[in-house]
């Protein structure tokens, strides 16, 4: 499966992806992230979501994947256009030629002969799914900075008790000017058609699926969450398909244990975790979080054995940055007692909102920055407890922390970030109890202190319901038309 032995990630690309197109992504067919309860899909986390169509499911459960979004966007893909939405992937690429983005690394796991069947399908035709991500809820105990309302029950709080932040005018800003009350179309008892739809689907799925991941919000504070576990208890599950969860390890010891006693029957069970920084600096990143508790929740999930694979997601953020080499040197510690494997280790650079993302940070911190994690990576080259995937993803962050001056293609300039940035800190630090000044270096707080206060008139910025993505309606109709009347495609 995937990459041959000894074969590089772009020795990968050149084999089977450019052969089918410059722009070719399986996640594209075989992958989805759905989230249940606003009834909205996406291929991968680079993408912003986009509705599913409730009238398509009444005879086609698969739909809740196979939108005709998706499938204009894979039309895309297949004639060597870059989808306006991938556009993370287009920026890693676009630095050289040798610039492994994550399409790459989101289709080498897959079977060559999945890769060549759906090179092959017509756009139109849907697909079963090999990966798939689904969030019953938004229910979360965190409510972590770069998140937002429509993700998490807890930053619902916060805007209902102090109300939208103020002042914030760059691109992804509207993700803090809402309640998140539209993630949440069915009460209590109201029959959600997604959730239907998926139960519906499940029984093909069974025979299809290498990976079902459950995400949140956070999965073990959802009731779905544990139906699913007795669901598997009941009917089994293939040997070779792995179960995994996405848990911010923040609740009680006693319900880290509870899960897992009910997947010890899962053979191939799977957690994936979210940290980027040690200490106070990541408590700040990811209010809620008790980095100690975190630490022995993690340590007791890679003693247990239960857990065939556990993957820590490091979402590379402005304020990350500072304490990342340490937090990676924690994760050393852990692989040298548990195995190079456990834990694994990935670096997605955040992009929204901009105003958090890496880029934001003015250059000659950012040039400090690339060269702590170069001098970093060079006195651990020889540590083979790093694996060739987790020295390319931070290869990767030292590159665009030297090239890259905007998140996306859409982003504000870098003034009205900035404020941006002091704006929503100095926010969070009242409505949060914290304090950025005392928590971070003297170098990025003299600069957070520099930045101009903007006093500006409360806006009605987009909300964080990024449903149409990069693409209108209108545009999405223009693609729908244009490939449907190209008969030789």
């Amino acid at each position: 499966m995937g990459k041959k032995p000894g074969e590089s990630s772009e020795e990968f690309r050149k084999r089977m992806l450019d052969p089918v197109s410059p722009t070719f992504c399986a996640a594209k067919w075989l992958n989805a992230t759905i989230w249940m309860g606003s009834g909205q899909t996406t291929s991968c986390h680079h993408p912003p979501a986009h509705k599913i169509d409730p009238r398509e499911l009444i005879d086609d459960p698969t739909a809740i994947h196979n939108t005709l979004h998706k499938k204009l966007m894979r039309a895309q893909m297949l004639k060597g256009e870059r989808p306006r939405e991938c556009e993370y992937c287009w920026k890693i690429e676009d630095i050289g030629p040798s610039s492994i983005s994550d399409r790459v690394y989101k289709s080498d796991f897959y079977d060559d002969e999945d890769l060549r069947r759906i090179a092959k399908m017509d756009w139109r035709e849907k697909v079963d799914l090999k990966t798939l991500e689904i969030a019953f809820d938004r229910a979360c105990n965190f409510a972590c900075s770069y998140c937002n309302a429509g993700f998490s029950t807890r930053w619902a709080q916060d805007i209902r008790r102090f109300g939208p932040y103020q002042n914030l005018q760059s691109d992804g800003a509207g993700a803090f000017q809402h309640d998140g009350s539209w993630a949440d179309k069915f009460g209590i008892g109201e029959v959600n058609p997604y959730i239907q739809a998926f139960w519906r689907w499940w029984p093909r799925l069974r025979e299809t699926l290498i990976e079902l991941r459950v995400t949140g919000g956070e999965p073990l504070a959802s009731p779905d969450f544990w139906r699913l576990l007795d669901d598997l208890e009941t009917h089994g599950c293939r040997e070779e398909m792995m179960i995994s969860v996405n848990s911010n390890l923040g609740l009680s010891s006693e319900i880290i244990d509870k899960m897992l006693l009910k997947v010890r029957g899962i053979k191939n069970f799977g957690l994936y975790t979210s940290c980027e920084a040690v200490g106070v600096q990541a408590e700040y990143i990811r209010d809620g979080m008790n980095f100690d508790l975190y630490m022995r929740n993690l340590r007791a999930v890679l003693a247990s054995g239960v857990a065939s694979r556990v993957v820590i997601m490091c979402t590379i953020n402005s304020l990350s940055l500072f304490s990342l080499t340490e937090f990676l040197d924690e994760m050393l510690n852990l692989k040298s007692e548990f195995g190079a494997l456990a834990p694994g280790l990935s670096l997605t650079l955040l992009r929204f909102p901009s105003f958090m993302s890496p880029s934001t940070l003015p250059r000659e911190i950012k040039a400090e920055r690339a060269e702590h994690l170069s001098q970093w990576l060079e006195k651990r080259r020889g540590v083979t407890l790093l694996r060739d995937f987790e020295i390319e993803n931070i290869e990767r962050l030292i590159s665009y922390l030297g090239e890259i001056e905007s998140p996306h293609h859409r982003s504000s300039d870098f003034d009205q970030r900035a404020r941006d940035f002091k704006a929503f800190y100095t926010q969070y630090d009242q409505r949060r109890g914290k304090n950025f000044a005392s928590t971070f270096p003297a170098a990025v707080v003299d600069w957070y202190r520099s930045i101009p206060e903007a006093r500006l008139p409360k806006q009605n910025l987009v909300s964080g319901d990024a449903s149409e993505g990069y693409h209108s309606s209108e545009e999405i109709e223009k693609l729908a038309k244009r490939f449907s009347q190209e008969s030789s495609f």
